[in-house]
This record gives structure tokens, sequence and C-alpha cells, in this order.
């Protein structure tokens, strides 16, 4: 897996390349897992510790859309609050057939299901089921559960 300065720059051209195959072959290179015939949008922001990235794994025919954030590692940086909050770091699975809508953020350790979908700038804060719909934030959001 590629680390430090060389990943942050693989990171940025993936973002803004034109053309999801392309970008998706630029993630794959820095060590991101992603499974066949999976489509990213332009914008994907990957929010991470460059020292200690953590893995995020996305599955077969994912549709991720533009500006999405996720998220492997938080925390208040030089702030006296990281003494007492600490630093949360942890992997992203996304598995198959799952549908990410546009300006999602998507926290550490978090696992969307299969065939889940995750509603235009909603924020995941926790693992969402299989055959799930998921809108809001922490507060507001609500599981909708339908089979698809």
């Amino acid at each position: 897996m590629m680390k430090g300065a060389g990943r942050k720059i693989f990171k940025k051209i993936a973002k803004e390349t034109p053309g999801a195959g392309l970008r998706v072959r630029l993630l794959k290179l820095i060590g991101i897992t992603i499974g066949e015939n999976t489509y990213i949008a332009e914008g994907l922001t990957i929010a991470e510790s460059l020292e200690n990235p953590q893995s995020i794994v996305i599955g077969d025919r994912v549709a991720i859309g533009p500006e999405v954030i996720l998220i492997t590692s938080s925390h208040p940086n030089n702030s006296i609050l990281k003494e007492i909050y600490g630093v949360k770091e942890a992997g992203i699975i996304i598995h198959d057939d799952a549908w990410i809508g546009a300006g999602v953020i998507i926290l550490p350790g978090s696992t969307i299901g299969s065939r889940a979908v995750i509603g235009a700038g909603a924020v995941v804060t926790k693992d969402i089921p299989d055959d799930t719909i998921y809108v809001g934030a922490i507060e507001t959001g609500r599981l909708i559960k339908q089979k698809l």
C-alpha cells in the first residue's frame, strides 16, 4: 500500500480526473480495494491519516455519487480535546450494489450493507444493514426498512 505524500498526490489527482474508469484505477493504485463495475463520480474525498491509512473496501457494482467524503481518521489535531476524545481511526466497508448519493459523508468504522441506498447529503455514523434506505444525520436520520 502506498503511503505518505505519494498517496496524497494520487488521491488529489483521482478526485479531479475525468472518467470514472481512470479514477477507479488510480484509487486502486493507492491500496483501496474496489470491486468490478463500480462507479465513482468526481470529487471523492478521502480523509485519513497518511502515516496510518485504514482500509477502504468497496464492493462490486457500487455507485458513489459526486462530492462524497470517506473519513477513516478523525481527531481534533493539536487541541487539548485530543486528550479527552482521542483519535478515531477505522476502515470503511461498502458492500456490493450499494448506492451512495451525492455529498454523503461516511465516518470511521462504518459499514454499508449490500443493496443499501444512502440518500444525498446523509451523514453515516453507524453500520447500515443490507436492503435499507438511509437518509439524514445522526439526530434526524432514519432507517427505512424496505425490500428493494
